[in-house]
């Protein structure tokens, strides 16, 4: 029960960003090809194949213009600031974006490298991501050399701690960032590729 149990939570990890991704694609597409296509198709007098997904991609690409400017993040802000303050919708909401933000491209560029640290004492260990190198005033003041490690929370890896660890006491992990976000979001249930097993070749 319990191997059948770890199947099916593994399973619905691993689904869930694709279900979400179509039905959200769906709900553009259906939203679009409504309103658009019919009239478009109204004004040329025949209908036109594959004039909703045509549609569906230039509104994405709209979408995705007006978002990068300063207009239209002022405007996202707004949506945003209004759904946190819906009970119901907050919670869907933010549970969705924080999974979006784990794996989009602002955090695996600030992370460097999974690294395996002791803490929160000696013998019990945390995964964290290298941010840098001690530099400064914390380097002035510490005997050792540090790095800057964050350590996530799980299931939601946008918040956790920074610690400045000697890096001496750093274990470098083989695994990659996606790899280490993917382990944390589901609280160890979706192992790394590179096992133990892997690394012997057996």
């Amino acid at each position: 029960m319990n191997r059948l149990r770890k199947f099916f939570f593994t399973g619905i990890i691993v689904l869930l960003p694709l279900i979400i991704t179509v039905y959200v694609l769906l709900v553009i597409f259906n939203l679009v090809d409504g309103l658009l296509a019919e009239l478009i198709e109204k004004l040329v007098g025949f209908p036109l194949p594959g004039l909703g997904i045509l549609l569906t991609v230039i509104f994405v690409l709209l979408v995705g213009l007006v978002a990068t400017n300063v207009i239209g993040k002022r405007i996202i802000a707004l949506f945003e600031r209004v759904f946190t303050r819906i009970p119901m919708v907050k919670i869907i909401y933010g549970a969705v974006k924080q999974i979006i933000d784990a794996f989009s491209i602002q955090p695996r560029d600030a992370f460097r490298r999974v690294a395996l640290v002791e803490y929160p004492r000696r013998g019990i260990y945390a995964i964290g991501f290298v941010t840098g190198e001690g530099t400064g005033e914390v380097q002035e003041k510490t005997a050792a050399q540090v790095s800057s490690i964050f350590i996530p929370t799980t299931p939601n890896p946008t918040s956790g701690m920074l610690l400045l660890v000697p890096q001496t006491e750093i274990t470098y992990l083989d695994m990659s960032v996606e790899e280490g976000l993917k382990w944390i979001i589901s609280g160890g249930v979706v192992n790394p590729r590179k096992t133990l097993n892997d690394k012997r070749g057996v």
